[in-house]
């Protein structure tokens, strides 16, 4: 997995790597955490995820992220609802050609659009999914409902890669009791 750290635009140390566009064609892992990781997405019994309301909410708009995409090349594969996270693979595959601005200088004028995620861009994905559910959860007396502000995320390169990957989301739920973002099972 990425592990490595760059000093983002804002100062904030960040897992992107600074030279690609997110935006680009590719296969991305990603894993975003609830709010100090409560449990708002429901429990675990016996290695299957039991959805909250507010899980089956998330399942419902993460399957729409395809219908709901600014671009129409976004695409699902496996994912996970966990107590209090999600993982999920995110497939962006344009049939034209997304061109990296990397070198782009930078003005003034625009450096507010610039620091924006862009239309299409993984970030602008995450973005819109964790806001559709935290506008359900404030219309529907969930206000306590929170994400984390960041997401993690891995582009997957290879065969063997996403295979792993899938495996992990898979079995995820079975290994729930032993899991370091199972913050109940760490402390009994």
């Amino acid at each position: 997995m990425n592990t490595e750290y760059y000093e983002g635009k804002r100062g904030r140390k960040s897992t992107r790597l600074p030279h690609w566009n997110y935006a680009e064609n590719g296969w991305y892992f990603v894993t975003i955490c609830t709010s100090n990781r409560e449990n708002f997405f429901g429990n675990i019994t016996q290695g299957q995820m039991q959805l909250s309301n507010i899980g089956k909410i998330a399942q419902k708009f993460w399957q729409d992220i395809p219908i709901h995409s600014k671009k129409k090349d976004v695409y699902l594969d496996r994912y996970v609802i966990m107590p209090n996270h999600l993982h999920g693979i995110i497939i962006i595959d344009s049939s034209t050609e997304v061109k990296s601005d990397v070198s782009k200088e930078y003005d003034i004028s625009n450096i507010m659009s610039e620091m924006s995620p862009k239309a299409g861009s993984l970030s602008a994905i995450i973005r819109s999914y964790k806001s559709a559910v935290t506008n359900w959860c404030n219309s529907n007396n969930y206000s306590f409902f929170g994400w984390q502000k960041r997401f993690y995320e891995n582009i997957i390169r290879d065969d063997e890669s996403l295979e792993n990957i899938r495996r992990y989301i898979i079995n995820n739920p079975i290994k729930w009791e032993n899991d370091r973002n199972n913050t109940v099972g760490l402390l009994m």
